[in-house]
């Protein structure tokens, strides 16, 4: 939903706010609004291509229904802010393994400072949940990740930050269209462009929506009128995360994942192939802690570590949880935080802490090689998602290897 970010397989680079926060000079014409200390300065050529950029914008956005009084208003604080495209285009040179990312989602501090939360907002998360079916804990879960229960909102401009990646972004269309949704909220009258704040993306509030998923899913739970996702009381941001997990079909009842074995050999790992717990225990599949596996409907099994770490048989829960943000890593953060908020334990089998990360050259060397042996035909970018763990799978199979689609340096070897 909200984060800008790149999957790193089962790890993920998250863009700074946070998945998921601007610079001098705006529309030619208009007086220079201050820029804030420590911000990278814009070139004249910069400066000059903005203003031409924003004249353009305005004509679009009044026709896309924003009164020219609210354009007006927000281009006076726009301004072009190179660090916010130094974040944007920024490419991590290792992946973080998903054991140190998970290391840091489920810290002794994210608990303790969840059950806190929990403590504090428990009454309003309970309401929270009896409205829109989602627990308490998998919502508060959502707010930790996102900006540790609120610590981190982000200070960045949104307007200037989705001026900034509209006009010089590598996905201009899709933040001015953000833009263009930040504008009418404002126009609203929900917040005004000073307390507008976010990450460097655009992303808002304690539970970071971005101005389109804010328009379609952000609720007013307190009834005073105004659907406050920013301000120190949190309860409309929390209602909202709730409002569109539900929205994205969440069930009520329906863990996002079951810890399993699955027998030796085993070779239908992936989430394109789900089928009921029972015929997975049929199979040899068994939950880790014993007992059978109740039918929460039709399930998947995760090897985000290979046949070497934990699996995961996952449901319909954890897909939409991946509506929020679709690396693996944060949906099974988000799960495994709310677990142990909900007072569940954590993974039991431990992961392959020994294997090392491997260089963005080396992963771009296993998609090209992969996509030598015709297994791959994404973009050769390093970035080890669903495409190049399904070339993997497609590989390991030909070489009648357990396919677990897992990317690490013993698959570079093979390859090799």
């Amino acid at each position: 939903m909200r984060h800008v970010f790149k999957a790193l397989g089962f790890g993920i680079a998250l863009l700074p706010m946070g998945c998921g926060n601007a610079g001098p000079e705006r529309v030619a014409a208009r007086p220079a609004a201050a820029a804030p200390a420590a911000v990278a300065v814009a070139s004249a050529e910069q400066k000059a291509g903005f203003d031409r950029w924003a004249q353009g914008f305005a004509a679009r956005a009044q026709s896309k229904g924003v009164a020219p009084a609210v354009v007006s208003r927000a281009l006076d604080v726009a301004y072009y802010d190179p660090d916010v495209i130094r974040l944007d285009r920024r490419q991590a040179e290792f992946a973080r393994p998903i054991w140190e990312y998970l290391d840091s989602a489920v810290s002794d501090t994210r608990l303790a400072n969840g059950r806190k939360a929990l403590s504090e907002h428990g009454a309003t998360l309970r309401r929270i949940e009896a409205r829109y079916g989602v627990p308490a804990e998998v919502v508060a879960a959502i707010w930790g990740m996102e900006t540790s229960y609120g610590i981190n909102r982000g200070k960045k401009g949104v307007i200037p930050s989705l001026a900034t990646l509209a006009y010089d972004g590598r996905r201009g269309a899709f933040f001015e269209e953000q833009l263009i949704a930040a504008l009418k909220i404002l126009q609203a009258g929900d917040t005004d462009p000073a307390s507008m704040k976010g990450s460097w993306a655009g992303a808002m509030g304690h539970t970071q929506f971005m101005p389109t998923s804010y328009l379609a899913y952000a609720v007013d739970f307190t009834g005073d009128g105004r659907r406050d996702i920013w301000g120190d009381d949190p309860t409309d941001a929390l209602a909202s995360a709730a409002n569109y997990l539900a929205k994205m079909g969440w069930n009520p009842g329906q863990p996002w994942a079951v810890e399993v074995t699955v027998p030796a050999g085993f070779r239908e790992a992936g989430k394109a192939t789900r089928k009921p717990p029972s015929q997975w225990q049929a199979q040899g599949v068994k939950a880790v802690r014993g007992g059978r596996i109740p039918d929460h409907g039709p399930a998947s099994i995760l090897l985000p570590a290979g046949m070497n770490g934990p699996a995961l048989m996952i449901f319909d829960n954890f897909r939409v949880i991946s509506r929020y943000n679709n690396a693996d890593s944060y949906v099974m953060g988000v799960g495994l935080l709310s677990d142990q908020l909900a007072g569940r334990g954590g993974l039991v089998r431990p992961w392959p802490r020994g294997d090392r990360p491997l260089t963005e050259a080396e992963r771009k060397e296993i998609q090209q090689r992969l996509a030598d042996l015709g297994h791959y035909t994404g973009e050769i970018d390093g970035v080890t998602g669903s495409g190049t763990m399904e070339a993997v799978r497609a590989w390991q199979t030909a070489q009648g290897l357990t396919p677990d689609g897992y990317v690490n340096e013993a698959l570079l070897k093979r390859l090799r």
